[in-house]
């Protein structure tokens, strides 16, 4: 720390941190700080407030935090937000809440159209970034199985690390994938001007496809939606997957980054309901995350699916139980006829 600012943050003298120009303060001090840090220091006092809110200093956090927030159709949203770039992280960055989320969402009002800001990460370093942006009015979008897929399969994007097709060390290196590879996928409705971040961040699940032997990266974050929640579904998993491949011991390559919602029965969602599910979370801007969370649903899911084929099986006696009386009564009043 230099002898100016020690100066000027010395306690108990008639220095002050303001002594410092507002200019020096923000290039050497606030441009230092973080989203959350810098967030906090709004709340301190209204000169804080004022040095902290400043437009350039949440747009270099941005950018950096997610690069695909560079994109010229993404600035132009960003620029509409009530806040600007400072809206924007307050919508995305991923606050945690433990309470469950309820939604409450008129499925007359949802969302036209929608803009997708995916961004991942390996070992801090960016590896693949994109803006997607696509139609949710027409019927046939409605209707259909939600799926967004942002790599194209033409395409592919690498990471630096080695690939390992399975056998010794995979369970190594599935770990490695888990605790190294972070994903971020932004959905903004540029009409609402709103935005939230869907990604659970690290990864809730790693696995290896049993028929393809292709890597499988979820980034799953659970919506407790409720009844009431306008989809008709009690829990929903918005589930970002990143299908990775490659030949042993070479580059690994992205072949895939897709985003899918489904129930607590595996069934995947259509685009009305996906639609509710994203506007209902945008608007409380909470959702169950982590991988306790993801564990959690995965756990309500065996229960159900156990449930049910419980009542498959005494539908199925029942079922065989009335047929064998019917055929032995049809048999008795044959043979006493």
């Amino acid at each position: 720390m230099s002898t100016a600012t020690s100066a000027a943050v010395t306690q108990g003298g008639s220095a002050s941190i303001f002594a410092l120009h507002p200019d020096v303060f923000q290039s050497h001090i606030l441009a230092r700080l973080d989203g959350p840090s810098l967030a906090s220091l709004t709340c301190v006092s209204s000169q804080l407030h004022a040095l902290s809110t400043e437009e350039h200093l949440w747009r270099n956090i941005c950018s950096s935090t997610w690069p695909s927030v560079n994109h010229p159709r993404l600035q132009q949203t960003i620029s509409t937000f009530p806040s600007g770039h400072r809206s924007f992280f307050s919508d995305s960055h991923p606050f945690p809440d433990p309470r469950p989320l309820k939604l409450h969402v008129d499925s007359r009002a949802l969302p036209t159209e929608l803009i997708f800001a995916v961004d991942v990460h390996y070992q801090n370093e960016i590896i693949y970034s994109k803006v997607e942006e696509i139609d949710t009015s027409s019927s046939w979008f409605l209707s259909s199985l939600f799926r967004v897929d942002v790599l194209d399969p033409k395409d592919s994007a690498s990471a630096p690390v080695k690939y390992i097709g399975g056998g010794g060390g995979d369970e190594t290196w599935l770990k490695h994938m888990e605790e190294n590879l972070r994903l971020s996928w932004i959905v903004i409705d540029p009409v609402q001007k709103r935005a939230v971040n869907m990604s659970s961040r690290r990864a809730v699940s790693v696995q290896r496809h049993w028929m393809t032997g292709d890597v499988q990266v979820r980034f799953g974050t659970v919506v407790a939606g409720g009844e009431r929640g306008g989809c008709g579904r009690e829990w929903v998993e918005c589930a970002v997957v990143v299908t990775c491949c490659g030949k042993e011991g070479g580059e690994m390559q992205m072949r895939e980054v897709s985003m899918v919602m489904e129930d607590m029965e595996g069934k995947g969602l259509n685009g009305k309901e996906s639609l509710v599910i994203l506007g209902g979370v945008a608007g409380e801007g909470r959702r169950k995350e982590g991988k306790e969370n993801y564990e959690e649903f995965r756990e309500r899911k065996k229960q159900r699916k156990e449930e049910k084929q419980r009542q498959e099986n005494w539908l199925d006696l029942a079922c065989i139980t009335i047929g064998a009386a019917g055929f032995l009564t049809f048999w008795s009043l044959v043979l006493f006829k």
